[in-house]
């Protein structure tokens, strides 16, 4: 029996990667600075892994930006638009272009991980694949250089690869998948070559449905890569949920082992009792979770891994977390003010680590072996099961006496539409913003003073207030239609709220959600309610300042739910209904303030999807249902807006209908246009914002690219309906690039009013 990581947090305790990186796309540090910080942290992730007892720790899970970028290099999906031929060099400067953007050439798509808040740089296929350079062997002979150590090398799989990929090549995927199968032989062949042992090869698209000619290419692929990968051994790694029906074809591969989630899913150990497992692999048994930061109950877990050793001897089983550890905060060491009893049943990147040794041992030598540890465990968790913090009577109270009406506007959109239009009367094309401004160095150091309490709460806000004035000016100068007062005193858009909510604890573990944006997600632990007002002290300071229209600003209950670790004793539809509740007393407050729109932000609605299709329709009824309840308590003439960034809603645009948003902002600079056809398929009879510039591209925003996508919007969407706006918040942009950007947008919105003959109507 061996103990196994998949993965390991890549930004460093103190965010030491999202520094350097920062610094050097400003010019402050240097690529060789850059590089060795990440050498740096790739010894230290080693040594933390190492000195908790693992033995088989990954190598090539460390990336200065995405894996799935770095996948895509490797094997020379590199777009055209950015100049790169076959023999070209593939560096860090190129691996930027493509996340980033360059002069003349868009930045790639980003989207979801999955189900996950981790953002992947989609690939894009157009040619010939072709191995520019071994990046798994560079990784593997890193550590033999730098350590005297093997290391597992970790490699996105070819199917995933391509499952994930954008095909703009024309070809049907099972020919993308035999192009590139002899690229991942060569690799493996060097790899070979050069001592590695085992490889683990991520394939999480099979826990996807997939059908059965998929399945036959991902056969084909993998007993060519038999033939060619000599003496390596593969670890075909799955992750987020259960094979099911690709469980014969996945236990049937030339692979000598396999690694399943045995956290998200019962299907797993399911299929493990009623179809066996093959004599001659190894099972990679994901037994603590990779995803949420609850301490694992480590009685039932040993259990669990004990019903799974019945199946497979101990020497061919892996003990392991159930997915990568890069979505948990490294180490509760920084929880410094975290309430003792909520800190003791928490478990980070590290914890989990020791939870898999405990586990292990318990398993190789027997219960006695780690009795303290499931004692103390067992002490811990009775003590905080037990705790009153969970339960909130009136909560409950209200929740029980929800009516269905409670979940829906009081007209329907067309009735609505009228009213607002009436009451708010704008321009056609009107122009906003998604509701942030830049978090520049002074807001940051002044709302870091007033946290430690260097500054009085009088002083902050008053400097607060300064820069809501300042961005008034800018707003009413360049010319937008609607404003917004830029969240200068919101760190992040989940934390602000959950500070302010009972029920929801703020930490201090940062987790990674793209590139150098990291996250603080909240704990949600007990049953949550909003004790008192939290945005309308800032939003009617900021309507005083002008007559235009200024947005109400909240974040709604499934990005809530979603980009925190939620609590994992009651269903989440439960949850989402608590948090909803929470933002419709928001809502109600903001309205009676003054508020004549107010939007409901909601970029994590198409990420909670199940990844099985059939689970989908419990999901959608309940979370349309919260943003309902969230948003629906409000006059005819209030105007409810959302946005989702990021969130590919093609196939669920059904559900977007049903929220019933008076109008919803998405983005659409990135995905080619691919967004729209979900409007081109379905009658789509509300305002719609399509995202006309790339936020998390440094470049300026150009005029003719956004008249382009505007006047691509228009054939599928009536163009009195549009609204023109970023794909996102401005929060990490510098005002260098936002201010020419917006001026561009709000100009070319005004010449199409007149080409569209929009101007008076």
């Amino acid at each position: 029996m061996l103990t196994s990581n998949l993965g390991y947090p890549r930004i460093g305790l103190k965010r030491d990667l999202k520094k350097v990186t920062e610094d050097h796309w400003a010019g402050k540090a240097t690529m060789q600075e850059l590089l060795a910080v990440g050498d740096t942290l790739r010894r230290a992730n080693f040594e933390a892994q190492r000195s908790r007892g693992i033995e088989l720790m990954p190598c090539g899970d460390f990336s200065y930006y995405d894996l799935a970028l770095d996948t895509a290099l490797m094997v020379g999906a590199v777009p055209k638009r950015f100049g790169w031929r076959p023999g070209d060099p593939v560096d860090l400067d190129l691996e930027f272009a493509l996340a980033r953007g360059a002069k003349g050439a868009q930045a790639c798509e980003m989207t979801k991980w999955f189900d996950t808040n981790y953002h992947y740089l989609v690939p894009e296929i157009e040619g010939p694949f072709t191995l520019t350079q071994n990046r798994s062997l560079a990784e593997f002979q890193f550590f033999q250089r730098a350590l005297g150590v093997k290391t597992k090398p970790v490699v996105l799989g070819p199917f995933t690869f391509i499952a994930l990929a954008r095909n703009a090549s024309g070809r049907p995927a099972h020919e993308l998948l035999r192009a590139l199968t002899p690229v991942y032989a060569q690799m493996l062949g060097e790899l070979d070559r050069a001592g590695v042992e085992w490889v683990q090869m991520d394939e999480p698209a099979l826990v996807l449905e997939q059908p059965a000619a998929a399945l036959a290419a991902l056969l084909e692929c993998y007993r060519d890569l038999a033939q060619a990968k000599g003496r390596v051994k593969l670890m075909l790694q799955t992750y987020f949920g259960g094979l099911a029906d690709a469980w014969d074809t996945v236990m049937a591969l030339p692979v000598e082992g396999v690694g399943l989630d045995f956290v998200r899913t019962e299907e797993n150990l399911t299929d493990l009792r009623g179809r066996g497992f093959p004599r001659d692999k190894a099972l990679g048994a994901g037994i603590v979770n990779g995803r949420n930061v609850w301490a694992t109950d480590l009685p039932a877990a040993l259990q669990r891994l004990e019903a799974i050793a019945r199946h497979v001897p101990q020497e061919r089983l892996w003990v392991q977390p159930s997915c990568s550890l890069l979505h948990l905060p490294i180490n509760r060491s920084l929880e410094k003010e975290l309430d003792p009893e909520l800190k003791s049943v928490l478990a980070y990147a590290d914890d989990r680590l020791d939870e898999v040794r405990t586990l292990a041992q318990g398993l190789g030598q027997g219960r006695a072996a780690i009795a303290e540890e499931l004692a103390e465990n067992q002490r811990v968790l009775r003590a905080w099961r037990s705790s009153p913090r969970h339960t909130d009577p009136l909560v409950q109270a209200r929740l029980r006496d929800l009516k269905e009406n409670d979940l829906k506007r009081q007209s329907s959109w067309a009735v609505r539409h009228e009213r607002q239009a009436e009451a708010l009367p704008l321009p056609p094309l009107p122009t906003t913003t998604i509701g942030s401004f830049p978090q520049t160095a002074d807001v940051r150091r002044e709302r870091d003073r007033w946290k430690r309490g260097a500054s009085a709460e009088a002083e902050y806000k008053e400097f607060v207030r300064g820069k809501i004035r300042e961005l008034i000016t800018f707003q009413e100068r360049v010319g937008l239609d609607v404003l917004v007062h830029g969240e200068f005193e919101r760190a992040d858009m989940v934390d602000y709220f959950a500070e302010q909510l009972q029920g929801m604890a703020f930490i201090q573990g940062w987790v990674q959600s793209y590139g150098s944006r990291y996250v603080r997600p909240p704990l949600i632990y007990g049953d949550v309610s909003r004790p008192r007002p939290m945005t309308v002290e800032w939003f009617s300071y900021t309507q005083g300042l002008t007559q235009k229209p200024v947005k109400g600003m909240l974040t709604g209950p499934l990005t809530m739910l979603k980009w925190s670790f939620a609590r994992d004793d009651i269903p989440l539809e439960q949850v989402a209904y608590q948090l909803a509740l929470s933002i419709r007393d928001e809502v109600s407050d903001l309205e009676a303030a003054g508020a004549r729109i107010i939007q409901v932000d909601e970029p994590a609605f198409r990420e909670g999807l199940p990844l099985k299709r059939r689970h989908w329709p419990d999901y959608l009824r309940w979370a349309v249902r919260a943003f309902g309840l969230a948003s629906a308590g409000v006059r005819d003439e209030t105007q409810i807006h959302t946005h989702m960034c990021y969130a590919e809603f093609n196939d669920i645009i059904e559900a977007i209908d049903a929220m019933d948003a008076d109008a919803i902002s998405i983005e659409d600079s990135r995905s080619a246009g691919k967004l729209l056809g979900a409007f081109e398929r379905f009658k789509f009879e509300r305002a719609v914002g399509p995202g006309v510039y790339d936020i998390h591209s440094p470049q300026v925003a150009d005029k003719e690219r956004m008249k382009a996508q505007l006047r691509a919007a228009a054939r599928v969407i009536r163009p009195k309906l549009l609204w023109v706006n970023p794909d996102c918040g401005l929060k990490t942009r510098d005002w260098k690039e936002t201010a020419p950007s917006l001026e561009n947008m709000v100009a070319t919105a005004q010449e199409l009013r007149q080409e569209m003959n929009l101007v008076g109507s």
